[in-house]
């Protein structure tokens, strides 16, 4: 992957042209920057963050749909049938031809820029051109679910898309395709689908109304909500393109203001009690000192040599320089790289008991019929009530995609990424998905639990932190009740100042090697065989 962005960084420098990049930065100045900046941008590149987690859930596999991905040669084989479609839609605006679609989009081509975080370094008919064609596959793949939706068509794609699309959606190529159409960086603006819908059945009503169809059945089948009573009605002209359309679907609207942790003198304190990881530095500086101990005592072959050196006057001028002036230099950066990622650099979750620990502490789980904001913790019940949640082959590159875009476009609280940190948190292995399974909360069309388990711990990585007040007060209310089990506070008290503490584990084994010494002494002078009546065998 990073050699393939590389060469295509590579060849991007060597096509260059100044001239036409000029030409471009003029003809935006010069035109109507008012209007223009009314757009907000609402199609990004999906956070490096999130990126180096799972590149292939963010980076089209099938086709490419806009400009980010459209001059990758492995996608390139899909061009023949982006044309097929566009054949297909220009005989179904009968008289006229596809230049007419592509007039039109002409017009929108500021617009159109305007909606991308990356500049696109297009001329204004390649960029029309591309629109044109890549809506006119879209819509045609859009077209499966509208007839799903009860809309009549006369016809929905050729023989030559027999193999990738089909109408049960069993076709590995077809579920390739609907990821593709789901990823942040594979979009393309709604009004440019509207406009060609518009152009076909010459009213912008009639366009409206089978678009809906269109992004409505493709929700459905891409929301992993599938059980959703109350689906929000949603107009086409108040969302950017079919990822925001299935975010407002299944995402509730959070009034309350953000609270966002972002300075970092503050963490700490916000951390502890909400956010654990793996690692204690406390114990690691006990584990050294005890090491540390150890040399000090050590008088004989290689351990004089070693104690030797650390004692040293040049090692003592090491200790003595800056640790950040340390750390910039070669082996010293790798051996900081290196302690960082096993002692400091541990992944965070929310601080919750996992689902098997909650049901031993007698917590029972609900499932619910809505969305997020169905989730709740019945205190007098003690029952935690979580929305039914289907997962498939498509799922994780849907909710990863989500995130994504929450964490590019949303100005508020991150909801869904606070749900999937949440899920993240309460599934630790198998056990626990085969529990909610079995509760009907997770509808597993994956092959295993395992598998599942997986999907969610490796969503831990999240853009920002932020405070969502609903989910918040659940997650309170759950670790309130949880805590205050008595098996669960003797549980934490030998963890913290029993099994947790290295000064304890020190005594007990030096208590423990005393009392040997002492039964050997007391063996040295009398027979241990006579006084404990063992009988000794020659």
């Amino acid at each position: 992957m990073s050699s393939l962005n590389s060469n295509m960084s590579s060849n991007s420098n060597l096509s260059f042209d100044e001239h036409r990049w000029i030409i471009n930065i003029r003809r935006t100045l010069e035109e109507e920057l008012e209007n223009d900046a009314e757009i907000p941008v609402c199609i990004f590149n999906v956070p490096k963050a999130l990126m180096t987690s799972d590149p292939d859930s963010y980076t089209p596999q099938e086709v490419a749909i806009g400009p980010y991905h459209h001059w990758r040669p492995e996608l390139y084989e899909m061009e023949r049938y982006k044309l097929a479609a566009a054949k297909r839609t220009q005989k179904k605006i009968q008289s006229l031809k596809f230049q007419h679609i592509v007039d039109h989009l002409s017009k929108l081509e500021l617009k159109i820029r305007a909606c991308y975080h990356k500049f696109l370094d297009f001329s204004n008919e390649t960029l029309t051109w591309m629109m044109a064609i890549d809506a006119s596959f879209l819509l045609e793949f859009l077209e499966i679910y509208a007839i799903k939706e009860g809309i009549a068509i006369t016809r929905v794609s050729s023989r030559s898309m027999s193999h990738l699309v089909d109408y049960a959606g069993r076709k590995s190529a077809h579920n390739a395709i609907l990821r593709d159409t789901a990823m942040l960086e594979n979009q393309i603006p709604l009004f440019v689908l509207r406009k060609i819908l518009e152009v076909q059945l010459s009213s912008l009503e009639l366009a409206d109304d089978m678009l809906c169809s269109m992004l409505l059945g493709f929700c459905k089948e891409l929301s992993p909500f599938k059980l959703m009573q109350d689906i929000p009605k949603i107009h086409i002209s108040q969302c950017a393109h079919l990822l925001d359309y299935l975010y407002d679907m299944i995402v509730p609207k959070v009034e309350a203001p953000p609270e966002i942790i972002s300075e970092a003198d503050d963490q700490p304190e916000a951390m502890e009690g909400r956010y654990n990881s793996s690692g204690n530095s406390s114990h690691i500086r006990d584990l050294f000192s005890e090491i540390w101990k150890i040399i000090t005592r050590l008088n004989k072959g290689p351990g004089r040599l070693l104690k030797r050196l650390l004692f040293s006057r040049p090692f003592k001028v090491v200790l003595k320089l800056p640790w950040t002036i340390l750390s910039n230099l070669p082996g010293f950066s790798i051996l900081k790289q290196t302690l960082q990622h096993l002692f400091f650099s541990q992944d965070e979750e929310i601080t919750i008991p996992c689902v098997t620990e909650l049901s031993k502490s007698g917590v029972c789980f609900a499932p619910t019929t809505g969305n997020i904001q169905s989730i709740a913790f019945d205190v007098k019940a003690v029952t935690l009530y979580l929305p039914t949640i289907s997962l498939d082959v498509n799922t994780e590159v849907v909710l990863r995609n989500l995130v994504a875009f929450e964490a590019s476009n949303a100005p508020g609280p991150l909801v869904f990424t606070r749900y999937t940190e949440l899920m993240n948190g309460i599934i630790d292995t198998e056990e626990d998905v085969k529990f909610l399974r079995e509760k009907g909360i997770i509808l597993n069309r994956l092959k295993s639990d395992e598998e599942v388990a997986n999907l969610w711990n490796g969503m831990s990585k999240s853009i920002r932190l932020t405070k969502v007040p609903f989910l918040d007060k659940v997650i309170e209310d759950v670790n309130k009740y949880y805590n205050q089990r008595w098996t669960v506070k003797v549980g934490k008290f030998m963890k913290r100042y029993v099994f947790g503490s290295w000064q304890f584990l020190t005594l007990l084994a030096a208590v423990f090697l005393l009392l040997l010494m002492t039964l050997q002494a007391f063996c040295s002078v009398y027979r241990c065989s006579r006084v404990l009546h063992i009988n000794s065998t020659t």
